[in-house]
């Protein structure tokens, strides 16, 4: 008898919104479970080829920043129980690593990005889809902090993005995601009523395949 094909849940919402701690807070629940996050970040498109002026210039914001054609290649082989050489993205120099992060396949997948429920052909792979809903002004406190401190950005530099691209990025193609969403999850990471409703969601499944 064959092994029935591992769970995916799809994670997304602004930038900012707390849908990286739903999903951290979620691995963290089952380390040393059969769960794996497959983060939409590490699929940027290779900028190599472009100079650090026009990199900086790129849209990191829009559905076409990112190279979805291989995320839903690596994840169509992780549902067959595959494992995938997951790329590296280097945010400082805006290319992609030379380096790999070899991922074996698991039972549950987590697939965690902001334009992971934009795609038809990625939304139809996941069998869960959550939307994790954060007022805008706590979104872009987070997004100042996190990118000071984790990408060296300036002040400047990260209210500008955010009013030039980020908010307008959200406004047509995050938002709208609303609506291909099971769950809205308010408040992101703070929120434990709903973690703790998806982690029983978890529990069972990884029941059913123990």
């Amino acid at each position: 008898m064959s092994k029935a094909r591992p769970i995916v849940i799809g994670v997304t919402g602004g930038s900012g919104s707390g849908k990286t701690s739903v999903s951290k807070a979620l691995m963290e629940r089952f380390k040393g479970h059969s769960v794996m996050l497959l983060q939409q970040d590490f699929y940027y498109k290779d900028q190599s080829h472009l100079t650090f002026e026009e990199r900086l210039e790129t849209n990191y914001d829009h559905p076409q920043a990112f190279d979805t054609d291989l995320l839903i290649d690596h994840l169509k082989k992780l549902l067959a129980y595959q494992a995938i050489d997951k790329p590296v993205y280097n945010f400082n120099d805006h290319v992609r690593s030379k380096e790999t992060i070899h991922e074996k396949p698991r039972d549950v997948i987590i697939v965690e990005g902001i334009m992971v429920l934009e795609e038809k052909a990625l939304r139809d792979l996941m069998d869960i889809k959550l939307y994790v809903d954060t007022d805008d002004d706590i979104r872009i406190i987070r997004r100042i902090k996190r990118d000071m401190k984790e990408r060296g950005r300036s002040l400047d530099s990260i209210i500008h993005q955010y009013l030039s691209v980020v908010k307008p990025m959200h406004e047509q193609f995050i938002e709208p995601m609303k609506k291909y969403a099971d769950l809205i999850i308010p408040e992101g990471g703070e929120n434990h009523v709903a973690i703790d409703m998806i982690a029983t969601k978890i529990e069972k499944i990884l029941e059913s395949k123990a």
